[in-house]
């Protein structure tokens, strides 16, 4: 019988889903933990306090009502704790595996500020969901209305794309995707490895779409393959949703050398990899990291994404290089620790001075390295690195990845439009709303705010479906009263 009483946090210690060996896990790319029996769940749900003021629905973008779903789970009601937990998210089951937890919902938790530890909010949003996939508890996607005289464009698959297409199609319009791979999902398909995020999870997600007659065009660049003018004649709105991909560049002696390679490169090559398909830069050996020193420059979560990558792949020795300490890191805490028990080594504070190898050209041999120290606060309040005196140093390495952030591409000159508003970073000036400035042309996710989590675009596609939408509806009334 499962424990109904909440505000067990008092006499029951944090849990979290046992992780495999590390020195197994470092073997494969299956996700780390093992699965939570349905009593497991239950007890950690019961930790809540189910307090009045739920700083964890208040620190989740999609403002998930956390603590009805926990109680529900505690209480063994776990098919309508997976649709509380689904009201408010499109893909809660990746949510759970990928959300920086410990910065968001349950690094707010109030029992977590009282000492006791948080609730595993993630683990047991995980659970639930996996569970209602095995249950056959997820419903088809099914139009509310029948308003397929009216289209919308989705320019790209990934978390906000797959987020718009869903909810606009659940609202009945006729929904086409447009995507430049040749799957969708975007950075869930092929930047987030495996064993964060196992990519059957992601694909049943997308098949649900499909079935729910959900148009995807897959290897279709807009911009190279059609541009973005055809698509705002096809289509009664656009929604911009491609993320940011253009890697930033290291301004460093050396950076083009052979063996030093972009994180996203390196990334997608691994998931082509673990799809079976056939990718000439890994077969070749340029993106597999087999029996190579490897050095990763960055410290965000696609650094430790390739630092985990690297070891399953086989490397001799793998090497994160960051120019800030570890308490200021900006990825995850936990992914850093599932780093280190993996065999990664960490060499904080030290910055890249220059990748050096064989002669001008020759593939890179060493990472020449600066010792840094962290002074006087930034712009932004972090205490901004500047170099230790005489602190410098080589590593051995014959390959280096770069993993330093993602910035937008020029998209006004690749998509042909030059109207096509945006801000001095990139990215795209919305001028009212998710409206941008072209008519008819709506924007959210990455390419608005840049590069950020999987559920930020989550909620931002979601808001924006709720402004296409009214506008949509607005326009069809219009069209009413003119006819009349």
């Amino acid at each position: 019988m499962p424990d109904t009483r909440m505000l067990a946090f008092t006499t029951r210690a944090q849990a979290f889903p046992a992780k495999r060996p590390a020195a197994l896990r470092a073997r494969d790319f299956r996700e780390i933990a093992e699965r939570w029996a349905p009593a497991d769940a239950g007890a950690q749900a019961a930790r809540c306090s189910q307090c009045g003021v739920p700083f964890c629905q208040v620190h989740c973008p999609l403002q998930n009502n956390i603590p009805d779903w926990l109680m529900l789970a505690a209480e063994g009601r776990l098919r309508e704790a997976y649709e509380v937990a689904s009201a408010t998210s499109t893909m809660p089951e990746i949510c759970g595996r990928v959300c920086p937890q410990d910065r968001l919902c349950e690094g707010a938790c109030v029992i977590e500020q009282s000492g006791h530890g948080s609730v595993t909010i993630g683990a047991v949003e995980k659970f639930l969901v996996d569970t209602a996939w095995e249950e056959g508890w997820v419903e088809p996607l099914v139009p509310v209305a029948d308003r397929s005289g009216q289209s919308v464009g989705i320019v790209g698959a990934g978390p906000a794309g797959l987020t718009a297409a869903e909810l606009l199609r659940r609202e009945g319009y006729r929904v086409e995707v447009y995507d430049r791979h040749d799957r969708a999902g975007g950075l869930l398909t092929y930047g987030i490895p495996g064993f964060k995020l196992e990519k059957p999870v992601v694909m049943r997600r997308i098949a649900r779409l499909e079935a729910g007659g959900i148009c995807f065009h897959l290897g279709c660049e807009v911009g190279r393959d059609i541009p973005l003018a055809a698509l705002r004649a096809r289509h009664d709105a656009v929604l911009l949703a491609t993320g940011v991909y253009r890697a930033r560049a290291v301004e460093v002696p050396g950076a083009d050398r052979p063996g030093v390679v972009n994180a996203l490169d390196y990334l997608i090559a691994a998931n082509r990899k673990g799809f079976g398909d056939a990718v000439p830069a890994f077969d070749d050996g340029r993106l597999d990291a087999r029996g190579r020193r490897v050095v990763v420059v960055g410290g965000g979560d696609t650094a430790m994404d390739c630092v985990r990558t690297a070891i399953r792949q086989g490397a001799a020795a793998v090497t994160c290089l960051y120019r800030r300490d570890r308490a200021n890191m900006p990825g995850s805490a936990r992914e850093v620790l599932h780093a280190e028990e993996e065999g990664v080594a960490f060499c904080w504070l030290a910055a890249p001075l220059a990748f050096e190898g064989e002669g001008k050209a020759g593939p890179v041999r060493e990472v020449r390295a600066q010792r840094m120290r962290l002074g006087t606060a930034d712009a932004s309040g972090r205490r901004a690195p500047e170099p230790e005196p005489g602190g410098t140093f080589t590593l051995p390495a014959d390959l280096v990845i770069k993993a330093l952030g993602f910035d937008p591409e020029d998209l006004p000159a690749l998509f042909g439009e030059p109207a096509l508003a945006v801000t001095r970073w990139g990215t795209i000036r919305l001028v009212e709303g998710f409206r941008t400035s072209l008519p008819g042309v709506y924007a959210a996710g990455d390419i608005v705010r840049g590069a950020s989590l999987v559920v930020w675009a989550m909620r931002e596609a979601r808001d924006a479906v709720v402004q296409i939408h009214h506008d949509l509806l607005s326009a069809a009334r219009g069209s009413l009263k003119d006819a009349a």
